[in-house]
């Protein structure tokens, strides 16, 4: 994922001037996804010349002008192409992306998205589960180097087990969305 899609999801959901969308980055999406302003001012401007984003000159009284910047519809569809495009090696981050702008295109792509990463971290923890069980049957008994190797497949244990948990949760919740809809 590029910076380019987490802003088009925040100038989605609100238009706003450069300053403004750095403080929504720092207070939302900063959450999961960080940019400095320089990088946001930077690919703005990008965005302008590439017609994702118009840039409306604000008149202030005692203050510079500001540019407040609005999706034009080149952003809306280069947004959607990349919500409803699939990503093999999405992180947690780029998910929280686009399940922030899930409403913003095709809803039921961004869920099947969750659903496949879903998979492939319960597969993944699986394996995980049978080397714990293969070769280390006794981890009380651990010292030293094994200890060690055996706390690092713990760790991945663990993440593995936060994602999916974390992905069962947004897909119940889709689900239970969906489901108000009809």
């Amino acid at each position: 994922m590029a910076l380019e899609h987490a802003i088009l999801v925040s100038l989605s959901e609100r238009s706003g001037s450069g300053y403004e969308l750095a403080r929504r980055f720092e207070k939302s999406i900063g959450l999961f996804w960080s940019a400095t302003h320089q990088q946001i001012y930077r690919v703005l401007k990008r965005m302008v010349q590439d017609g994702w984003v118009a840039a409306d000159v604000v008149a202030q009284d005692g203050r510079p002008d500001k540019k407040v910047y609005t999706v034009g519809e080149p952003g809306r569809d280069e947004l959607r192409r990349w919500l409803a495009e699939p990503s093999p090696s999405a992180g947690p981050q780029e998910l929280a992306v686009k399940l922030r702008g899930a409403s913003f295109g095709d809803a039921g792509a961004v869920a099947a998205e969750i659903t496949r990463h879903r998979d492939a971290h319960a597969t993944q923890l699986e394996l995980y589960r049978q080397i714990e069980k293969r070769d280390f049957p006794s981890p009380h008994a651990l010292r030293g180097r094994s200890l060690h190797q055996y706390l690092v497949l713990r760790g991945g244990i663990r993440v593995e087990e936060g994602q999916v948990e974390w992905l069962e949760e947004i897909r119940t919740a889709l689900h239970a969305d969906e489901e108000d809809d009809r």
